[in-house]
């Protein structure tokens, strides 16, 4: 995932917390303490999507949002609060909120909150920056490396990226999926039309239905006005379903009806809505293996592949290596006001030959915190994690916290990455399940 987010909340650990959730997805995380420091943040840095408290010691969190609105209209705002009433939700949303919540329902609801409000982010972007921005940001001049396997990804989606044909993206956690989703989109005749990312994992299958589809007016209980769905919002332009084995059998019954006919039934509505829309997939199982056991409609499947890009890891891409790390430390020095970073031959060799199980986005975290740590410009292996070369122990192993590690990293590869899933199966709350995460350093799927 990509975007920049600013926390600005005066419980310090708290704010802490919440960050560290997120940049777990992904995303690059901002604190302020009080709104002062968060509209000052605003005006230096290119932000995407504030959280902000209503309770701060200088200014109301509700009247915080106006002036974020005034200067910056195209962030999104979502407001926390400990004690939630109906009349500060309505007061936020009239001040241009995206959201509302209570503190304490965040755990479970605050991923995918934030997903929506930075896919609005992105449609907004495309109307808000100049054609040639976008292009050079989401292109595949993002795309870094020179290894035979990633030409040959590449290659492919520069060909597939002219037509309007569906493109199934497979590869594991960590690749890049989405940056190619983006560059195919960026590259096409749909270019000046919106892009819009769906992490299918994210959602409750209700959920997920009706961001898709959309729904009329008293559909059910509090569908209070109509609601144009995601695939009528990329009308025109490209929708990118990310994890996409991860959709419940009647939701994929659905889809193959838009393939097929580019066309659905809202919840609710007893007229078709037709669409132009290019469908992009991603996922990091085996979906004809899955179709086999009766996990995925065989028909979907193989609707989806018509055009399948297989994106390796990046231990099958071992010569990028080194030239990502330099990428990304160059990047994060630039955004540190540091001088560009050397490699010492030390800290090549310990890249060289870490597994790298959470591919590109775990090379690109370790980069971060090596730019952070280093006082001189030569990155050196002693500024790498503690244990960055160890592996499991092949043995037995008898120790809880190894044994319990072990048993988390089984789950989530069980689920594919799928974190509400795997808090789930382990019969824990998704907070607690990160705090761990953490805690082991066992990296983030997507």
């Amino acid at each position: 995932m990509e975007g920049t987010i600013l926390v600005i909340d005066d419980e310090k650990k708290l704010a802490g917390l919440l960050s560290r959730i997120l940049e777990l997805e992904g995303y690059r995380l901002l604190q302020a303490y009080t709104a002062k420091d968060g509209l000052r943040i605003l005006n230096q840095e290119d932000v995407d999507v504030v959280l902000s408290d209503v309770k701060l010691p200088d200014i109301n969190g509700i009247e915080l949002v106006r002036l974020i609105k005034q200067s910056k209209p195209f962030v999104e705002v979502i407001n926390l609060t400990a004690f939630g009433s109906i009349e500060d939700g309505v007061s936020a949303i009239k001040r241009g909120a995206f959201d509302y919540i209570t503190k304490g329902d965040d755990n479970d609801k605050i991923i995918p909150l934030v997903a929506k409000a930075m896919e609005k982010v992105r449609l907004g972007g495309n109307k808000a920056f100049p054609r040639d921005k976008t292009k050079r940001k989401y292109g595949f001049d993002q795309v870094i490396g020179r290894s035979a396997a990633i030409k040959k990804a590449v290659e492919l989606s520069l060909r597939v990226s002219k037509t309007n044909t569906t493109v199934l993206l497979q590869g594991e956690t960590g690749t890049g999926k989405e940056v190619f989703a983006n560059a195919i989109h960026y590259g096409s005749p749909r270019a000046e039309k919106a892009f819009i990312a769906v992490n299918c994992s994210g959602f409750s299958s209700e959920l997920l239905e009706s961001e898709l589809f959309g729904y009329k007016a008293g559909a059910f209980t509090g569908a209070l006005k109509d609601k144009k769905g995601l695939l009528e919002e990329a009308n025109n332009g490209t929708i990118f379903l990310d994890e996409i084995g991860e959709m419940n059998l009647s939701l994929q019954a659905r889809l193959l009806r838009v393939l097929e006919s580019q066309s659905f039934i809202k919840v609710g509505d007893t007229k078709p809505t037709t669409v132009d829309v290019r469908i992009i997939a991603a996922t990091n199982l085996d979906l004809q293996r899955e179709a086999e056991k009766g996990n995925f409609r065989e028909d979907l499947f193989y609707r989806l592949s018509v055009f399948t890009i297989a994106l390796p890891s990046l231990s099958e891409r071992r010569e990028d290596i080194g030239i990502l790390a330099g990428y990304y430390l160059d990047d994060f020095a630039e955004k540190m006001n540091k001088p560009p970073f050397s490699m010492d031959s030390g800290f090549i060799r310990a890249l060289n030959t870490h597994p790298w199980k959470g591919n590109i986005r775990e090379l690109k975290n370790v980069m971060e915190r090596v730019a952070i740590l280093a006082d001189e410009p030569v990155a050196t292996a002693d500024l790498l994690p503690a244990g960055f070369n160890a592996s499991l122990p092949d043995g037995p192993v008898f120790d809880m916290q190894t044994m319990e590690k072990q048993h988390i990293m089984k789950v989530l590869s069980h689920t594919g990455g799928n974190k509400t899933e795997t808090a789930r199966l382990l019969g824990i709350g998704l907070t607690t399940l990160y705090r761990k995460m953490e805690e082991y350093k066992i990296p983030a799927a997507k």
